[in-house]
């Protein structure tokens, strides 16, 4: 049997240390997960229940990559944030266990054509043309928790253009990362190769042509993309 089209690859990502790479599954992001993030984005930080929206495994851009100012938006914003990948799957997964299914960590941004956004939200509908466009998950490399363990206290911040603009700790986390899974996994049949946004603090911004964007997870590494 064979294909009537070239099946596309695997978006898939380095692992530190070792020459194989993390097959991705799926793109899972937490919104509105910091509370002064929230905040700046005009809405009450109380503990609600988190909430998602998914980006195409194929938006991946690897540390290094470029980032082209998408079509149709005039305000193309970055949030820096601490991405969790999964080595184990399941549904309805109890928080106690959720930390048994990470495989290790990675630095990404989620990238958002804001404009697009704050329409789709006036109008009620959903969120893809301002989250799920093409190069919209920048990612650098996966690193196993062998390696750095299960960071819960980390300092995290975007330079662009060697300029400061976002900076926070892991630990402002509204929903920590057991949280999220076990949440998570009663919306979804988690799978080994999902990986998870977790949420973006402070400061989040617009970028032009030029920009070049460095964004940390202490502990965990960083993440350099230029926007042309």
């Amino acid at each position: 049997m064979t294909y009537v089209i070239t099946p596309p690859a695997i978006p898939s990502l380095p692992v530190r240390g070792t020459d194989d790479l993390f097959p991705i599954h799926r793109i899972y992001c937490v919104g509105r997960n910091y509370a002064d993030h929230a905040r700046e984005m005009g809405h009450d930080p109380d503990r609600e229940p988190p909430f998602f929206f998914q980006k195409n495994p194929d938006t991946i851009v690897p540390d290094g990559g470029n980032f082209p100012y998408p079509d149709k938006s005039e305000d193309v914003h970055f949030e820096m944030e601490l991405v969790v990948a999964l080595a184990k799957g399941g549904k309805d997964i109890a928080e106690a266990d959720a930390m048994d299914c990470v495989y290790g960590y990675g630095v990404g941004l989620d990238m958002t054509r804001r404009d697009l956004q704050g329409v789709a939200k006036k109008m009620g509908r959903p969120w893809e043309v301002g989250k799920a466009f093409e190069n919209s998950a920048p990612c650098g490399e996966i690193v196993p928790a062998s390696t750095v363990g299960h960071p819960t206290d980390a300092r995290i911040w975007l330079d662009v253009n060697g300029v400061t603009r976002q900076d926070g700790n892991i630990n402002q986390l509204i929903w920590n990362i057991p949280e999220t899974i076990s949440y998570l996994s009663g919306l979804f049949t988690l799978a080994p190769g999902d990986l998870i946004y977790s949420g973006t603090p402070a400061g989040v911004g617009a970028i032009v042509r030029g920009d070049v964007m460095k964004g940390t997870v202490e502990g965990v590494g960083s993440i350099t993309i230029n926007v042309t």
